[in-house]
């Protein structure tokens, strides 16, 4: 009976100290579970940045940063765009910088006049390259739209999804990215 008694003290003991371990490193062990893509690569060869002044992953360092390929004829992209512009929202008093790479598929997305319409009609208010030539698609080695790169503050790509889907979990990374930043 008393080996039960300290056998339940100590299961308690345990219990409180890997909670307590848990809240304390939670952010760690979240970040630790997101692979390391590598350094992202700077926003080379755009024509022009819109909603923001030329931005530069070097000055963003500190920040977290989504990165997200569309462009506005892309029936996916628009399915995305919503989610995308409540992230650059709601995170970004927590220091969340989202940049939208516009990268057209069709002649015509290659209008700045046009993107700025479809910007407006889409309601996205967060800086956006207009990558014409592909050369930041290039640098990230994207084949794909829409894509998201999100990268940590320390200037590493720490998760990529391609397509449509796992809002929740690319919110749950960003959470995670933000946590960790904020340490």
């Amino acid at each position: 009976m008393n080996t039960h008694r300290t056998d339940l003290r100590r299961r308690a003991l345990l219990g409180s100290m890997l909670a307590l371990a848990a809240r304390r490193g939670v952010a760690a062990t979240a970040t630790a579970s997101l692979q390391d893509y590598g350094a992202a690569p700077e926003f080379t060869g755009v024509e022009q940045w819109l909603n923001s002044p030329a931005l530069t992953m070097s000055a963003l360092r500190g920040k977290v940063v989504l990165v997200d390929f569309w462009t506005y004829s892309c029936i996916n992209c628009l399915r995305t765009l919503p989610h995308v512009n409540r992230w650059a929202e709601a995170y970004k008093a927590q220091g969340l910088v989202v940049v939208g790479v516009h990268t057209p598929e069709f002649p015509f997305e290659r209008s700045s006049g046009n993107l700025k319409t479809a910007m407006q009609r889409f309601g996205v208010k967060h800086p956006v390259a207009q990558d014409n030539r592909y050369a930041t698609w290039k640098a990230y080695g994207n084949e794909y739209w829409p894509a998201f790169y999100l990268v940590d503050a320390g200037g590493h790509i720490r998760y990529r999804h391609f397509g449509e889907g796992r809002y929740q979990e690319t919110e749950a990374a960003i959470r995670t990215l933000l946590a960790s930043a904020a340490r």
